[in-house]
C-alpha cells in the first residue's frame, strides 16, 4: 500500500511510527510539508520520501492522510485536486476536526471515497483511540485500509453517522486535556497538604494510569469500581460528596457538551466557503 501525508506535524508523525516497515515499508509512505526540519527527521527516522509541496507523488498514493489544521484544509484540498486521478480515486482520510466529508468532497470536486476520524494524542505513543465514519463512496477495501492505518496507534471505533464524529471529538479527542488538567489539579492539592510536587507528581499519574487500568480489564461499570471505594462516612465520601455539591460531575458534562458544539461550528464555519 502506498500511503501519502499532507502535513508532517505530531499526529502524522505517530501514524508514520506506527505504519513504517510494519504495515508497509517505509519507502512506500510519502510526506509533504513545507517544514524541512520535521521532513529530514522523518525520512531519517522511518526511510519515508518527502516533498516540500502537495505533488505527483502525493496523487500516486492509495491512500492520501489530510493531517493539517482545519483552518488549512480548503487550501490543501484546492493543492491537491490537479493530482487526484479519477481512474483511480485514492482514498482521502481526513483527520482535521469540525471539516465534514460534504464539504471536503465539494472542495474536492465531488471526490467520494472520505472516510473522517478524530484521533487523539495518547496516539503519539500508540496508545491513543480514534472515531471513524466513511462516507458513502468508500469501498469495503478502503475501509479496511483506514482502519488498519489507524489501528496502527491504538484501538478505532466506527460510527454510523457523520454526525456523532463531534461527540467523538468531545469525548476522546478532546479528553486528554481533561485528563491532565485533573491531574494539576491533583498534583496542586498534594503540594498544598505538604507533599513534594515530585510526590504528588508520582501519586496522582500512578492513581490514573491504575484506576483506568482496573476499569480496562474489569467487567464491571466504572459506577460500581467507584462506589467500592467509597465508604460512608469515609475519607473518599468527603472528597466526592465535596465534588457534588460543586457539581463537577456537571460541568465535566457541560464542558463536554461545549466542545462537540465548537466541533459542529467549525463545520459550519469553515465549511460555508
Amino acid at each position: 500500500m502506498k500511503i501519502a501525508f499532507i502535513g508532517g506535524g505530531n499526529m502524522a508523525a505517530a501514524l508514520i511510527a506506527g505504519l513504517a516497515n510494519k504495515l508497509t515499508a517505509g519507502a512506500n509512505i510519502h510526506v509533504a510539508d513545507p517544514n524541512a526540519d520535521a521532513l529530514a527527521r522523518l525520512h531519517q527516522q522511518y526511510g519515508v520520501t518527502t516533498a516540500a509541496a502537495t505533488g505527483a507523488a502525493v496523487g500516486a498514493a492509495d491512500v492520501i492522510v489530510l493531517a493539517v489544521k482545519p483552518q488549512s484544509m480548503r487550501e490543501v484540498a484546492a493543492q491537491l485536486l490537479p493530482f487526484l486521478d479519477a481512474a483511480r480515486p485514492p482514498l482521502i482520510v481526513s483527520i482535521a476536526a469540525g471539516i465534514r466529508g460534504a464539504d471536503l468532497s465539494r472542495w474536492l470536486g465531488g471526490h467520494g471515497a472520505i472516510v473522517r476520524c478524530m484521533p487523539n494524542t495518547p496516539a503519539l505513543i500508540g496508545q491513543g483511540i480514534t472515531g471513524m465514519v466513511a462516507m458513502p463512496g468508500v469501498s469495503a477495501e478502503q475501509t479496511k485500509a483506514a482502519d488498519d492505518i489507524l489501528r496502527a496507534v491504538g484501538p478505532t471505533v466506527w460510527l454510523d453517522d457523520e454526525s456523532k464524529i463531534d461527540a467523538v471529538t468531545a469525548v476522546s479527542g478532546s479528553g486528554p486535556a481533561y485528563v491532565f488538567y485533573f491531574i494539576e489539579a491533583m498534583q496542586q492539592a498534594a503540594e498544598e497538604m505538604g507533599l513534594s510536587a515530585e510526590q504528588g507528581k508520582q501519586l496522582a499519574l500512578a492513581t490514573f494510569t491504575g484506576a483506568a487500568q482496573l476499569a480496562l480489564q474489569s467487567s464491571e461499570p466504572v459506577s460500581l469500581l467507584r462506589e467500592r471505594v467509597t465508604s460512608k462516612g469515609g475519607t473518599t465520601y468527603a472528597a466526592l460528596t465535596s465534588m457534588e455539591r460543586s457539581g463537577i460531575k456537571a460541568s465535566i458534562i457541560s464542558a463536554m457538551k461545549a466542545a462537540a458544539a465548537r466541533g459542529k461550528e467549525l463545520g459550519d464555519e469553515l465549511g460555508s466557503v
